[in-house]
C-alpha cells in the first residue's frame, strides 16, 4: 500500500472508534472490553471507565498467539477466565473501530461461549 492509502485507512478507523466511544462506557460491574489488532498479534483489556482503570488484560504476544481467528479465540478464553476470577460475567464490547468480522467476530463469539455476556 502506498503511504496515503495507509494513512486514510488508519484515519477512517480512528473516526469509527470515536463514534463508538461516544456511545459506550464501562463501569466496574460491567466493564468495556477493548480489543486491539496488529498484523502480528491481538491484545484485549477490560476497562472501568468510571475509575479510568484497567481491570484485567490479555496479550497474544505473551501467550504466543497469532493474529488470526484461532489466536483471537484463545485470547478470549484467557480473558474470560480472568474476568470470572474477578466475579465479572457481563461486559460491553468495544470493537475499537474495526469491522465486525474475522478476528474481531471470532474474539466476541469466543467470549460469549466462555460465559461472558456481551
Amino acid at each position: 500500500m502506498t503511504q496515503n492509502v495507509l494513512k486514510r485507512k488508519i484515519s477512517l478507523r480512528i473516526k469509527r472508534k470515536r463514534r463508538i466511544r461516544a456511545k459506550i462506557s464501562g463501569v466496574a460491574s460491567c466493564p468495556r472490553i477493548s480489543i486491539f489488532k496488529s498484523n502480528r498479534t491481538v491484545y484485549a483489556q477490560a476497562i472501568d471507565d468510571a475509575a479510568s482503570a484497567t481491570l484485567c488484560a490479555s496479550s497474544g504476544k505473551v501467550l504466543n498467539l497469532k493474529a488470526n481467528k484461532e489466536g483471537a479465540a484463545s485470547l478470549a478464553k484467557d480473558l474470560a477466565s480472568k474476568l470470572k476470577d474477578k466475579g465479572i460475567s457481563e461486559a460491553i464490547f468495544d470493537r475499537n473501530g474495526y469491522l465486525y468480522h474475522g478476528v474481531i467476530a471470532s474474539f466476541a463469539e469466543s467470549l460469549r461461549q466462555n460465559g461472558i455476556k456481551l
